[in-house]
This record gives C-alpha cells, sequence and structure tokens, in this order.
C-alpha cells in the first residue's frame, strides 16, 4: 500500500471515530436531557400533547426557540443600560482595553469638518477610530454566534469580522485606489496568517508548552489556502510572462488579465461557497465536535456562561451603528491616502500590505489570541484560516468582481514582489501546521516573517504609471530617498 493510499486510510478511519464519538455525545447529551429538564443540552423535547416544553439555560432563563442555550439572554428587545454596560465589558481584557478608545470616534468627526486642512491629524484620529468601531462589530458578531450552533455560529463570526475589510475595498474601489487595494488584499492575507497566527501560537504557548489542534481544521485550512495562492497567483504570472514579447502589445495583455482575472474571480467564489457547504453541511458533524471539545478545554467557559448577553435585537442595533461608523471613518481615511504618499512619503505598498489590514483585522485578531490563551486552539485556528480563506476566496474577487460591474480595471494583476510574498508565507505556515501542534517559538518566527516583510514594503517604492501605456514606467522612492 503506497503512502497516499496509507494516509487515505488512516483519515476515513480517523472520520469514523469522530462520528462515533458525535453519536455517543449525542445519545449522552439526550439521556441527560431527560433527567434533567433544566439542562443546556435539551433541544425542545415535546409533550405527549405534541407541544414543546420549555427549556432553561445554565442561568434559569427560558431558552427560545430557535436560539442556542449559551447565547440566551433572558431578556427581549431593547434595555440601554443593560446593553451599554455589556458592550463595555465586552468579551475579553484585550477588547475592554480598546473600548477606551471610544472618545476618539467624536473626535475624528469632528476634525475632519472643523480642521480639515490638518490632514495629517484626520489619517491618525480616523486610524484610530476604526479599531473600537472594528472591535463592536467584532464584539456584536459573537454575541450573535452564541445564540447559533458552533458551526455556523464560527461563520457567522469570521464572516461579520470580514466586514470591515469588505468595507474598506468598496471605498478604496470607488476612489480608483487598485493598487492600494491589490496590496490590501495580500496585507490582510498576510497579517492573519502570519502576524494573528503568530500572537495566537506565542500567547497560547507562553500558558502551555504545547498545544494541540485538531487535523481536520489545518488541513483543510492548507489546502485551501494554497489553492487561493494559486488562484491570486496565475494573472499576474501571466502577465510578466508575456510582457516584452514583440508579437504582442502591452494594451492586449492587459485585456487579457483582466479578463482571466474575472473568471478566476468567479471560480474563487465558487470555492468560497463549496468550502461553505462542506463545513456547515456535509461535516459539520465533525466541526461541532470538534469545538465542543474545545469549550470543555476552556478554563474561563464558567466564567464566559455567567456573563450577561446581548439580546438578539441589540446585536442587530450594535452591527447597524458599527457598520454604519465603520463606513463613515473609512471614507475619511481613504480620503488621506494620497497626502500620506505625497507629503510624507509613504508607499502604497505599506499602507497596503501593512497599515489598512492592521486596523480592519483589529477585531478578528484579539478573539483569536484570547481564544489561543483560553487553549482553544480549534476555535482560534478556525478564526485565522476562516478569516484568511473569506479574504482570499470571497473578499478579493468580489472586489474584481464589483469593479468589474463598475466598469474599473480591478484585476489579479499583482506585483511580483507581493505575490512572491504570499506563497512563501503560505508555505511558512503549513509547514507550521504540518504537526497539528504549536508553541510559542513558532508563534515567535512567524511575526518576524510579518515584520520583515513589514520592512520590505516601508521601503518598497511607489510605481510611475504611463497614463497612455498603462504599464510602470519607473518607481519613485518619494520622501524615502531624502
Amino acid at each position: 500500500m503506497g503512502l497516499f493510499e496509507r494516509r487515505s486510510e488512516e483519515r476515513r478511519q480517523d472520520n469514523i471515530s469522530r462520528k462515533d464519538d458525535i453519536e455517543m455525545t449525542t445519545s449522552a447529551s439526550a439521556s441527560a436531557s431527560l433527567a434533567d429538564p433544566r439542562s443546556p443540552a435539551a433541544v425542545h423535547p415535546k409533550s405527549k400533547k405534541g407541544h414543546h416544553l420549555p427549556i432553561y439555560n445554565h442561568k434559569g432563563h427560558k431558552v427560545a426557540r430557535g436560539i442556542q442555550p449559551d447565547g440566551e439572554s433572558g431578556r427581549r428587545g431593547i434595555h440601554p443600560f443593560h446593553f451599554f454596560k455589556i458592550v463595555w465589558a465586552s468579551s475579553s481584557d484585550a477588547s475592554r482595553l480598546v473600548n477606551i478608545l471610544w472618545p476618539v470616534v467624536p473626535a475624528a468627526i469632528a476634525v475632519r469638518y472643523a480642521l480639515p486642512d490638518r490632514q495629517l491629524l484626520i489619517f491618525i484620529l480616523n486610524y484610530i477610530a476604526m479599531v473600537p468601531c472594528a472591535n463592536l462589530i467584532g464584539f456584536a458578531g459573537q454575541e450573535l454566534a452564541r445564540k447559533m450552533r458552533k458551526v455556523f455560529g464560527v461563520l457567522t463570526e469570521t464572516t461579520l469580522g470580514s466586514v470591515v475589510e469588505i468595507i474598506l475595498f468598496m471605498v478604496l474601489l470607488s476612489r480608483d485606489k487598485i493598487q492600494v487595494i491589490q496590496a490590501a488584499i495580500l496585507g490582510s492575507i498576510l497579517a492573519t496568517q502570519l502576524l494573528c497566527l503568530g500572537l495566537c501560537f506565542f500567547v497560547g504557548g507562553l500558558t502551555m508548552d504545547e498545544q494541540e489542534f485538531d487535523s481536520a481544521v489545518s488541513e483543510v485550512g492548507g489546502g485551501l489556502l494554497l489553492v487561493a495562492g494559486f488562484g491570486l497567483m496565475i494573472p499576474a504570472v501571466f502577465k510578466v510572462a508575456n510582457q516584452g514579447k514583440t508579437n504582442v502589445t502591452t494594451a492586449v495583455i492587459n485585456a487579457k488579465v483582466l479578463d482571466m482575472s474575472h473568471i478566476t474571480a468567479i471560480l474563487l467564489i465558487v470555492a468560497y461557497f463549496t468550502y461553505l457547504w462542506f463545513q456547515a453541511r456535509t461535516h459539520h458533524g465533525i466541526y461541532d465536535a470538534i469545538f465542543e471539545k474545545d469549550e470543555e478545554r476552556d478554563a474561563d467557559r464558567q466564567r464566559d456562561l455567567d456573563k450577561n448577553k446581548l439580546t438578539l435585537t441589540e446585536c442587530i442595533i450594535a452591527l447597524a451603528v458599527s457598520i454604519t461608523l465603520v463606513t463613515y471613518i473609512a471614507i475619511a481615511l481613504v480620503e488621506q491616502i494620497d497626502y500620506m504618499v505625497e507629503a510624507h512619503g509613504i508607499s502604497d505598498s505599506f499602507i497596503g500590505l501593512i497599515l489598512i489590514p492592521l486596523v480592519e483585522k483589529a477585531a478578528e485578531h484579539l478573539t483569536a489570541v484570547d481564544e489561543a490563551y483560553d487553549n482553544q486552539m480549534n476555535f482560534a485556528l478556525s478564526h485565522v484560516l476562516g478569516a484568511t480563506i473569506q479574504t482570499a476566496l470571497f473578499n478579493a474577487p468580489l472586489a474584481v468582481i464589483v469593479g468589474w460591474g463598475l466598469g474599473k480595471e480591478m484585476s489579479f494583476a499583482f506585483e511580483i514582489f507581493d505575490v512572491v510574498v504570499l506563497i512563501l508565507a503560505i508555505l511558512v505556515v503549513g509547514r507550521f501546521l504540518d504537526d497539528q501542534k504549536s508553541n510559542y517559538l513558532e508563534g515567535a518566527l512567524c511575526v518576524i516573517v510579518y515584520m520583515i516583510i513589514a520592512v520590505a514594503a516601508f521601503f518598497y517604492p511607489n510605481p510611475i504609471i504611463d497614463p497612455a501605456t498603462g504599464t510602470i514606467v519607473e518607481r519613485s522612492m518619494g520622501a524615502l530617498a531624502g
């Protein structure tokens, strides 16, 4: 039997074992529910007359139909005092510290109108103001996810965490900042899979000598990252391979790369929805069992269960307010990019690869690092890989398709520097995920790799584009040259 056949047989046996564990867990939960009608594991049992008997969660709150016991708040509608108290307490100490930045939000809005000439101040204030707003989206998404089944909750939380990124991409697209979007796409992937994953490994490694995670999470995520990297890389390689040929003009090459990007974007979105179907529908039992096991290992689980929860209405209101603020702040932030590039010599690559991803991914990073600290590495890895996969397979293709509809030349024609960095980063992360174990050394190395990329992006010169042909004439170091 060859290596491939042995690994296939091992995975098949592993899946059978997991399914058996799930069935045993389900049977045990059903027995417990019959013994204790107030058990959180109960799933709306029916009386002899066919009516649903009420069930209660660990705090004695009657659980509404369709709501998971862990997410039941015991309230309905909106209660302003409870709402602000719960939002301020947030989900972790790090998230609570971010809430201290909320006074910057009105200050950023006021300065934009009162002092329109202070562009550097406007950029800094709006950059900082983005963090608490993104944090609120993350917290409201986490509260909403608690009310759903485990897999759907993780997917919902990851999707809502990417709302900030989608908004920034759309605002940048409306301002024709194509190069910044292209850098931000790859920067978002790098920030999540190197910086965030590295911090998860490092912080988790400080609490335990070694942490383990399930192969079902790491192997599927790693495979999708390779596919995404391949899809994002091909149009750029195609463009470089055909440049300089005498039998084809630059305009023809650019048109073919644009068409190729449109088709690739559609295929990547198909791959993303296939992944969602795989995780949420056909194989959700395996992931449910993995996440439930992670919850059992959480040392702070009882404290998290005892925390007051937002109602469904309050979750929706928090999301509406935070998304509105993020959109406004994103517009103000993007308006100052030209000033930052021209007056302060900051390259488009540094803004897109480093500055924008750091602020747009702040909430997801805090959530994942907190889960790693609590020894919930499968949850943390799901958030890290899930956010990276969504950026590569959905958010980036969405920007290309929206640009296609708006008649803008948004494509996957990334700089070769960006493409090489992306592929190398995927290989580095794949190597660390291969053994399903992590420690603080691997985390530190991931962060160091990210810092090296940040330094290179800072010194990377801006291209000077020939408006007639759309090609790069030369690169200008701007203020960095002095």
